[in-house]
């Protein structure tokens, strides 16, 4: 009985994570407005989700390993929903904040190709068992954590133009389904040496953030990028 009960455990998380990233869709299609009662506007909020699913997506993996309740309809189901939580929902993010901004009405659609990728990836990635410790191409959830940084980035400064929107979604859209590598971010241990770059990554994050705010989100992610490019990592 404690071992069925145990198994329901990481799926359960992992709802959570659709969960949140469903709620984080409805909050991007109410950017400007107050939410749930609070003075935080669905800008706020549709972050807020996000950064919870991340926080389940990274639970339900733990859990998994610390009970030994894997299972088939576990891994499918976090594709499914990671697919949600950061492909449609920083999406659906971008086609808002590109149609509050864009004096283009057929811009905003632009931001479909995230979700499509994302998709993509996830698929490729569930039938690709050379990604265990190092990924091939941009993993999804940075993906949402670059979105959520130059959203905040447009909203704290100006439009950045359509042409610069649309190169940037067609970049990093196809660098989900790219076949360069790139370090994963979970640390197996504490080692300074074999998470240098994790830590520098941390690090940069924090003085990012910082110094610009949640805009300094999308720099980290850029970062990432450079360093998974120059060292041609194979873990």
């Amino acid at each position: 009985m404690i071992k069925k009960i145990t198994s329901f455990i990481p799926n359960t998380i992992t709802s959570l994570n659709l969960l949140s990233g469903c709620m984080a869709v409805i909050c991007a299609f109410n950017l400007s407005e107050p939410m749930f009662g609070t003075a935080l506007t669905g800008t706020t909020w549709c972050y807020i989700f996000i950064a919870l699913a991340a926080m389940f997506d990274f639970c339900d993996g733990f859990s998994a390993r610390l009970l030994h309740a894997y299972s088939p309809m576990g891994k499918e189901l976090d594709s499914l929903s990671d697919l949600v939580s950061f492909g449609v929902a920083p999406g659906m993010l971008m086609l808002n904040t590109i149609g509050a901004l864009s004096t283009a009405s057929w811009v905003p659609f632009a931001a479909l190709l995230i979700p499509v990728c994302g998709a993509l990836r996830l698929a490729k990635f569930n039938i690709d068992d050379s990604q265990a410790t190092s990924f091939a191409g941009l993993p999804i959830p940075a993906n949402a954590i670059f979105w959520i940084g130059l959203s905040d980035w447009m909203a704290q400064y100006s439009f950045p133009g359509n042409t610069f929107i649309i190169v940037t979604i067609l970049l990093i859209s196809l660098a989900m389904v790219s076949r360069f590598r790139m370090f994963s971010l979970k640390f197996k241990n504490l080692d300074i040496r074999e998470n240098f770059r994790r830590y520098i990554i941390i690090l940069a994050a924090a003085l990012f953030v910082w110094s610009q705010g949640i805009a300094g989100l999308a720099w980290t992610i850029i970062l990432y990028i450079i360093i998974s490019l120059a060292v041609r990592n194979r873990d």
